[in-house]
C-alpha cells in the first residue's frame, strides 16, 4: 500500500480565541491539518510560512475585516486559488452577498454545528481543482517537485517567479493543448482575479527566459491567434 495522504490543512482567522480554539479543536478530530491565526497580518505572515488548502475567515477582524482579507488574498496571484469560507455572525442577504461578492467560495452563518462546517468545508475541496500531488512531475528532462516548490531541467534548478511556477505548473499537467490567455488567466490566476491578457505574454516571456537556459523554452509554443501550447514535441 502506498503512504497514506496528507491531511488537508485549514487557515483559521478568527480573533475571538474560544471560537477558534472551538474550530481548531472540531477541525482537528476530523482529521484536517489547522493553522490558527487571531488578525489578517498574522494570517498573511502564516501563509508565507504554509500555503493551506482553504482559509476560514471571520468577518469581524481587528486590525482588517475578513471582507478585505479575502479581497487581497484574491488580488494576490500566489493565493488568488485558494478557496476561502466567510464564517460571521452576519447573516442579512445582503451581508452575505457581499461575502461572495469578495470571492469568498461559502458563507457560513454563526452559530453552525461542527457538522455543518465539515461538510461546507468538504464540498468547497471537492470544487476546488485538485493540486498536483506531492512527487515530481518530468517531462523530457524538466522536472517540476509541487512539494519543494522547485524546478530543475537536469542537475541545474530553475529560478522561477511564483507566477511562472504556477505556469509551469498548469502547462505541464495540460500538455499538447492549446489555452488562449483568458483562459490562463482563469486557471493561473483564478476567476475572481481582473488582469489585463497582456500580462499574460509578460509572465510566459519570463517563463521562457527562465526555461532558455535548459533548452525545455522551445517547448512552450505560441499559436498566432490562439494562445499558447506546451509540448515536448516542440522544437526550435
Amino acid at each position: 500500500m502506498g503512504a497514506p495522504m496528507p491531511p488537508h490543512t485549514i487557515l483559521v482567522v478568527e480573533d475571538e480565541k474560544p471560537i477558534r480554539d472551538m474550530l481548531a479543536f472540531g477541525l482537528k478530530r476530523a482529521g484536517f491539518g489547522v493553522i490558527e491565526t487571531a488578525t489578517c497580518n498574522e494570517a498573511l505572515e502564516r501563509l508565507e510560512e504554509n500555503r493551506p488548502d482553504l482559509v476560514l475567515v471571520d468577518w469581524m477582524l481587528p486590525d482588517c475585516s475578513g471582507l478585505e482579507l479575502t479581497e487581497s488574498l484574491r488580488r494576490n496571484p500566489a493565493y488568488s486559488d485558494i478557496p476561502i469560507i466567510m464564517v460571521t455572525a452576519r447573516a442579512t442577504e445582503d451581508d452575505k452577498v457581499r461575502g461572495l461578492g469578495t470571492g469568498a467560495d461559502d458563507y457560513i452563518t454563526k452559530p453552525f454545528s461542527q457538522r455543518e462546517l465539515q461538510a461546507r468545508i468538504r464540498a468547497v475541496l471537492r470544487r476546488t481543482p485538485a493540486a498536483i500531488p506531492d512527487e515530481v512531475i518530468e517531462i523530457a528532462g524538466l522536472a517540476l517537485d509541487a512539494a519543494s516548490h522547485r524546478v530543475t531541467a537536469g542537475d541545474e534548478e530553475l529560478s522561477l517567479g511564483p507566477t511562472e511556477f504556477r505556469l509551469l505548473k498548469f502547462f505541464m499537467m495540460h500538455t499538447e493543448r492549446v489555452y488562449s490567455r483568458s483562459q490562463l488567466i482563469d486557471a493561473v490566476w483564478g476567476n475572481n482575479v481582473y488582469i489585463e491578457e497582456r500580462t499574460v505574454d509578460v509572465h510566459i516571456r519570463r517563463l521562457r527566459k527562465a526555461l532558455a537556459g535548459g533548452g525545455h523554452d522551445r517547448f512552450l509554443a505560441t499559436v498566432r491567434g490562439s494562445g499558447y501550447r506546451f509540448s515536448a514535441s516542440e522544437s526550435s
